[in-house]
């Protein structure tokens, strides 16, 4: 392993492990210059905000990277992960309320009606996030080890009041009912 973080080697092992051809960026897109990493499957592209995560340990530049690594996998081999992860994928659920559903490809926005705990723990406990934040914190587990700031990084990282799957059925029924602009045929996806 090397001795200073190297986010290339561990991209490129795992990109070789599940046969993905990705490509990292340390040039955060805009409107994603604060967030630790993100995934474009638009582009194929891993997002790492390695200026902001400097001066962090490299166990949580690990459970970013993994993390963005895991929504590539999720994105690009949908045949590998269940069907509330491969709905949930269709969902932005912002901290704020905004939620955006991709519909063909972009990406429609609407805004619904709660508060930030609320929202926040929406978006945390998406099947994906929750999915994507479980293999990060395994995979830097068997890297550097348990430790109890790993598991807390883990833990804030995962929802504070766990939501059963058909909550999350209503939440999604109600951004596409908020989403006037597509068709029914569409809601059924």
């Amino acid at each position: 392993m090397p001795s200073i973080f190297d986010y290339k080697h561990f991209f490129d092992d795992y990109c070789k492990e599940c046969s993905l051809d990705l490509h990292l960026s340390f040039d955060m897109p805009s409107d994603y210059e604060t967030a630790c990493g993100t995934f474009d499957p638009a582009n194929k592209t891993v997002f790492i905000n390695a200026e902001h995560l400097n001066a962090k340990p490299d166990y949580e530049k690990a459970f970013f990277l993994f993390h963005e690594l895991r929504h590539a996998s999720q994105y690009l081999c949908p045949e590998h992960f269940g069907s509330e992860i491969h709905r949930s994928l269709q969902y932005v659920i912002g901290y704020d309320g905004t939620c955006y559903k991709l519909v063909n490809g972009h990406y429609i926005s609407c805004k619904l009606d709660g508060n930030e705990d609320h929202f926040t723990n929406l978006y945390l406990g998406q099947p994906h996030e929750v999915d994507a934040n479980t293999f990060a914190y395994e995979q830097v587990k068997q890297l550097y080890g348990d430790s109890k700031e790993l598991k807390a990084l883990f833990d804030f990282w995962m929802p504070r009041h766990p939501l059963p799957a058909h909550a999350y059925d209503l939440i999604f029924s109600q951004i596409d009912k908020s989403i006037s602009c597509i068709s029914p045929l569409e809601k059924t996806l």
